[in-house]
């Protein structure tokens, strides 16, 4: 099987204390790059849940969106500094006497100090919450690639689809090559036969011409060379895998041998039937630049 770089997978996971849900989304892109977006506390999860994903995607433009939700009570602690609180009361006592003033210091007035109350994070319990996150994220890369796979079969019978097209032009040109030749050879020697009238004509330098000209218009060999990467194209497709840079290496040979028949064509059915052939090699690249 093939898969296409489009691709989408959304999955949600929930316990009593927590709840994560991911998204993940693609295009077609030459390597793999996986662009993700969580909350911070998330941040520590980042090298793992790359790792993870790598098991799923080989190429194309990812984009990860990860939401988290945290139900436990405990997610922050208020930490009372005592020895912050003494440093303070110590400098006020002494500016009360410095100045003869009053020493009226309150509580709430000391609580408000800087950094005598501080809010600090819980401890979180990394292994529990990658559990979760871990679900969430295989449910949705799941999803993700059954999506590609079905993309990836539309593409390959529409593929298909164009590569048997292009293997019947590919026909009409072969089998229109020998009677360019037998017709050049007919109007040649009219020509000749009409210019020298009653003269007869020299079977070998018209044989000679001919040669020359079957010489220069001849493409068998670009023929059985695009045939062959039609075939390769078509068992590659059958066969799947991650196969998009190879197909891209294909596509670009078949351009090259079209472009070849064109420039050699002396017929206008088989120019007409080359500028086809190249219009659905193009079509064909194009589809191919979304396959993994």
């Amino acid at each position: 099987m093939i898969k296409s770089m489009t691709g989408f997978g959304r999955c949600e996971y929930a316990d009593e204390n927590r709840r994560f849900a991911v998204e993940i989304k693609s295009v077609n892109h030459r390597y793999l790059d996986l662009a993700i977006k969580m909350p911070k506390k998330l941040n520590f999860f980042e090298a793992a849940i790359r790792n993870e994903l790598k098991n799923y995607i080989q190429r194309g433009k990812v984009d990860v969106f990860i939401t988290y939700e945290d139900f436990t009570d405990n997610s922050a602690n208020v930490k009372y500094n005592k020895e912050l609180a003494e440093e303070y009361l110590k400098y006020l006592k002494q500016m009360s006497e410095d100045f003869s003033l009053d020493y009226d210091v309150r509580v709430s007035t000391l609580s408000r100090l800087p950094e005598v109350f501080d809010m600090e994070e819980a401890e979180i319990d990394e292994e529990e919450i990658w559990a979760g996150l871990k679900k969430a994220l295989c449910g949705a890369a799941e999803k993700f690639v059954e999506f590609r796979i079905k993309e990836g079969e539309n593409l390959k019978n529409d593929l298909i689809g164009k590569l048997d097209g292009m293997l019947e032009l590919v026909k009409f040109i072969k089998d229109r090559a020998p009677g360019i030749i037998n017709e050049y050879k007919e109007n040649l020697k009219a020509k000749v036969q009409e210019m020298l009238g009653d003269t007869k004509v020299d079977e070998a330098r018209l044989l000679t011409e001919v040669t020359i000209f079957a010489d220069r218009v001849c493409v068998d060999e670009e023929i059985v060379r695009l045939t062959s990467h039609i075939e390769a194209t078509k068992k590659a497709l059958t066969d799947g895998g991650s196969i998009g840079r190879k197909l891209d290496f294909i596509a670009q040979e078949m351009n090259r041998e079209a472009n070849t028949i064109l420039s050699k064509a002396n017929d206008l059915a088989t120019s007409d039937h080359a500028i086809e052939l190249k219009t659905e090699i193009e079509k064909v690249r194009e589809q191919i630049q979304n396959i993994e």
